[in-house]
């Protein structure tokens, strides 16, 4: 009874452990796959032909300049 106990025990902390490095290693991915989709949609745009090809943070969208 208490051998089985304890392979219980260490079967279910082994089972938290692989699940808890699961998990961080998705969360340290994070961040990158943010970005990816970032440069996904400014890629996206470029191809629909949605204009300025530049990211959104180069652009000038203010009136242009007269002269």
């Amino acid at each position: 009874m208490d051998a089985t106990v304890v392979i219980a025990v260490l079967a279910v902390t082994g089972v938290l452990s692989v699940l808890l490095s699961a998990v961080k290693g998705l969360l340290d991915q994070l961040p990158e796959v943010i970005d990816s989709a970032g440069r996904a949609r400014d890629a996206w745009r470029r191809f629909r032909g949605a204009g300025d090809p530049r990211p959104l943070a180069e652009r000038n969208d203010g009136p242009p300049a007269a002269g």
